[in-house]
């Protein structure tokens, strides 16, 4: 049953205004049932969990574990243990490379990542080997197994979804000729988690992790899955209250998992939120969804591709257009107009309420490698229509001849 999109929008208060909003890959908006559940919490269960002895404890305690039950059923982890509460994905990273990884020790990443899937293994003085992409922006799987048979590996560090190109690569390809290689695998899914239905079982990666902000949820909070046994070998991240079992003058013994890992006053309110994010969407069939955001996609690229001088990434010497199904792409896309820079476009259509966003979106390399400094990003939501598409299309047009003089016969209405 294809998706009722203009009830769906109904249930997204900011849209009200008429705003198109087309930076889902920064961040979603909020339903009202999200935006509910965390005010319900604090309103009648603001309590600190795990800690108190007192109702709204036990009460507050309650909803923050249902949450963690919530996420658990969500990517089909086998133990609820091993789901961790973050701050956000890039913490979520930060964990693993605090905890998994020494000085020296080998990683294999593409050249799609995210700053976020980069920074955190230099960080740890890690050997790093990277995959390149091919014309189509898919990974050159070639490359990768050529890596797998001259080092030795312990990770394999990938996106699950480019914030760029939206290109998806091979992840059950990947992680079974890792784990054939003695390597472990970790999925940055921060990108694939709204738009594609993840089974962690089923990938048989080692970790993966995603923010709740992109997924519907609130901001502030993250997920870390990780496999129960390695979990267990990894020392805690952040020191403090609740990760412990017993502190002396002389030392201190970590709490069991989860626990471990979210020392400190966890994201209570923002996983409950989470979770009624979580609910909601599942009264979609991802079958639906994926088709829905398959088709804004598509139409996407058949009416930019009708822009003098806009040519759609990775495509970035002008010697094709990019066509339709020419890759798996999900979740995004984006482009350069020649002679004009991205920030300026990206303005003046923010001015009129068409919500882009434009730079080299925290993933530097990638731009190096289509030798260009930025480039404008189109990213989509359940909640997108084509006619929006349209609207940008058209308003993409006109801000061209704005920018580059012709402002006389193009004028930009505002949105109403």
């Amino acid at each position: 049953m294809a998706l009722d999109i203009s009830a769906i929008r109904g249930q997204f208060p900011i849209l009200d205004s008429g705003l198109i909003y087309l930076d889902n890959a920064a961040t979603a908006q909020k339903p009202q049932i999200v935006i509910n559940a965390i005010k319900e919490f604090y309103e009648t269960k603001n309590a600190n969990v795990h800690r108190g002895m007192h109702g709204l404890a036990e009460q507050a305690t309650v909803a923050y574990e249902n949450a963690r039950i919530a996420v658990q059923k969500f990517i089909n982890s086998a133990h609820t243990e091993e789901i961790i509460f973050t701050k956000g994905c890039t913490e979520s990273i930060n964990i693993v490379a605090n905890g998994f990884i020494h000085p020296d020790d080998h990683i294999i990443l593409s050249i799609l990542e995210h700053h976020s899937n980069i920074v955190p293994w230099m960080t740890k003085k890690a050997e790093l080997h990277w995959i390149d992409i091919d014309d189509a922006g898919n990974l050159n799987i070639k490359d990768f197994e050529k890596i797998l048979t001259k080092e030795k590996i312990k990770l394999v560090a990938i996106t699950g979804q480019s914030n760029v190109l939206g290109t998806r690569p091979p992840l059950k390809d990947i992680i079974q000729k890792a784990h054939a290689a003695g390597a472990r695998v970790f999925v940055d899914a921060a990108q694939l988690i709204a738009h594609h239905q993840i089974n962690v079982q089923e990938l048989d990666c080692d970790f993966l992790s995603f923010s709740g902000h992109k997924l519907y949820g609130p901001t502030g909070v993250g997920v870390l899955y990780g496999k129960r046994e390695l979990l267990e070998k990894m020392p805690p991240f952040i020191g403090g209250g609740m990760m412990i079992k017993e502190v002396t003058l002389t030392g201190f013994t970590p709490a069991d998992i989860p626990q471990k890992f979210e020392g400190g006053t966890p994201p209570i309110a923002q996983a409950i939120g989470l979770n009624a994010a979580i609910d909601w969407l599942a009264q979609f069939n991802w079958k639906d969804v994926e088709e829905h955001e398959h088709n804004l996609i598509n139409h996407a690229i058949q009416t930019m591709n009708q822009i003098d001088g806009l040519i759609i990434l990775p495509s970035c010497h002008g010697e094709k257009k990019i066509a339709q199904d020419d890759t798996e792409r999900s979740g995004c896309l984006s482009f350069i107009i020649e002679g004009i820079h991205p920030h300026d476009l990206t303005d003046i259509l923010g001015e009129h309420g068409i919500c882009l966003r434009a730079g080299h979106h925290c993933t530097m390399p990638l731009h190096k490698r289509l030798e260009i400094p930025a480039s404008t990003r189109v990213s989509f939501g359940i909640y997108n229509t084509k006619e929006e598409i349209d609207i940008l299309s058209d308003a993409i047009e006109r801000a061209r001849h704005i920018i580059q003089g012709n402002s006389k016969s193009y004028k930009l209405k505002a949105i109403s």
